[in-house]
């Protein structure tokens, strides 16, 4: 008589059979949150090691040039779902849920026959007309959840609630619905999954587990280049914005008093070392989930048939300018993370520094899972499948330039303004619009329409605003022109009178 153990590893061994039988490759979607693509090790890393994920580099492709369309969380989020931009799905600003009406990706998955799961952190709402849609289970974060002892909802109001690190536990769930032990078993052998793993990490306010407490204890992080910016000459409102160290809260961010008689320079560089090495830990609680999954896969045999994705809603400042947080257009908020693997479709170990964004991502999954999205949309899908490039096939007419826009003007303590703007391979411009109408916490009249323009061959950090200067009117001319040309083809309305400003 086989032993319960035996019956498992039976089981996933004829899962993994059938499924390298199938057609259909299976799909381990994992995000993470506020994840900065410069504190993984495959991105170069001055102040992180992270091997598990580097292993999804090496086993497939390193992404260099892709950027979320709105760096907050909800907003992101939907994006990837949806395939559209957030003036289209609905979803602006982390106040504006998702419609669960509107067509989401996960959809189109189950009508190919897929089993669909949602693990994790979900951040679009909850209750009537915002649950998730497209699932055929899932298991979610209220709001941002808990690092410790998360409490978890299902749907019809089922509460689960256990003790342990939220990273362990949505790992501890992915693994299971994979294996059929959360949620609908697989209605045959050869039913594929997809399973989003959404982790909430690396999300303020950066609570390590048990094993990582002590990490770094005995190191220096280096502080990065621009640690010291003073942010002459940028826009006025970006000098406002309430990200600096000194904008860190003791108690919830660094969880220490601070100690007496340092100078305001020494006060800096301590708050720097607690928050970034409390950020690195919960990083490294990732990184080992992340192993578990891929060890998981390849011990099933599934690993030759699965696509496997890490990716983050966004960036992160991690000091940069002296920032934390996100929000912002400068390319540490911009940047995500993109390490794609896929057996048979991407060459291992490669790379790519074409433009993608997160509106891509459905259209892109869909082309290399072979699922056809549906031709008769309220609102079609506006992003455009990459995986030609993932294949590393050449593609003329690819785009060299990318649309941006964040709307939370004056958000709670943030103060960080509204803007749109345009990164093309070589240039951005921004336009910080500052409407305070409808928004949260709004109070008075707008900000003046402010400009910037970055030269990124010349100033990668992003130092020296050159809008004013006359060598640069072409350049900014075509930027304005690019960016108009972009939001007509997107749908997107321009602030009124925001040109006009540069005339």
């Amino acid at each position: 008589m086989r032993s319960l153990t035996d019956l498992v590893r039976f089981s996933s061994e004829f899962r993994a059979s059938a499924a390298r039988m199938s057609n259909q490759p299976n799909l381990v979607f994992i995000m993470s949150d506020d994840h900065a693509a410069h504190a993984i090790s495959a991105y170069g890393s001055r102040i992180n090691q992270t091997p598990n994920l580097d292993r999804i580099a090496a086993a497939g492709m390193r992404l260099d040039s892709a950027f979320c369309t709105n760096s907050i969380c909800a907003p992101s989020r939907a994006a990837i779902l949806t395939g559209t931009y957030n003036h289209v799905n609905g979803v602006t600003t982390l106040d504006t849920h998702l419609d669960n009406s509107l067509w989401t990706f996960p959809q189109a998955l189950q009508a190919a026959g897929y089993r669909t799961g949602m693990i994790g952190k979900w951040h679009l709402g909850h209750g009537r007309g915002a649950d998730p849609a497209g699932f055929d289970h899932w298991r979610v974060l209220p709001g941002q959840g808990h690092y410790h002892n998360p409490v978890m909802l299902e749907a019809d109001g089922v509460v689960v609630e256990r003790g342990g690190y939220v990273t362990d536990l949505i790992t501890d769930d992915t693994i299971a619905f994979i294996d059929g032990e959360l949620g609908p078993a697989a209605q045959s052998a050869h039913q594929p999954f997809a399973v989003f793993c959404h982790h909430k990490a690396p999300h303020r306010s950066w609570e390590p587990s048990r094993e990582h407490f002590t990490m770094y204890d005995d190191v220096d992080i280096p502080e990065p280049d621009t640690f010291r910016d003073d942010l002459v000459g940028r826009a006025e409102v970006i000098q406002a914005v309430k990200m600096r160290m000194m904008d860190l809260d003791p108690i919830v961010d660094l969880k220490a008093v601070v100690p007496d008689g340092l100078s305001l320079d020494e006060e800096i560089s301590w708050r720097y070392q607690r928050y970034i090495k409390d950020y690195l830990r919960v990083v490294a609680s990732i990184d080992d989930n992340v192993g578990r999954l891929l060890d998981h896969l390849e011990a099933t045999g599934l690993a030759d048939n699965t696509i496997v994705v890490y990716t983050s809603d966004q960036g992160f400042f991690l000091g940069d300018h002296g920032w934390f947080d996100k929000r912002l257009m400068y390319e540490e908020s911009l940047s995500m993370p993109l390490l794609i693997q896929s057996p048979g479709q991407i060459e291992a170990g490669s790379t790519n520094d074409d433009i993608v964004v997160n509106v891509d991502f459905t259209p892109t999954l869909a082309d290399l899972m072979g699922v056809e999205l549906p031709t008769d949309l309220v609102d079609p899908v506006q992003g455009r499948s990459f995986a030609p490039l993932l294949r590393g096939e050449a593609v003329d007419d690819w785009p060299t330039s990318m649309y941006y826009r964040y709307w939370m003007h004056r958000d709670g303590s943030h103060l960080c303004p509204a803007h749109y703007g345009v990164r093309t391979r070589t240039h951005k411009l921004i336009c910080y619009y500052n409407d305070p109408l409808g928004q949260p916490g709004a109070a008075g009249p707008a900000d003046p329409i402010e400009w910037e323009l970055f030269d990124l061959g010349a100033d990668p950090l992003e130092i020296n605003n050159v809008i004013d200067e006359p060598a640069m009117m072409p350049v900014r001319d075509d930027l304005v022109a690019e960016l108009a040309r972009l939001q007509a083809l997107y749908g997107d309305e321009p602030f009124p009178g925001a040109t006009e400003v540069l005339s």
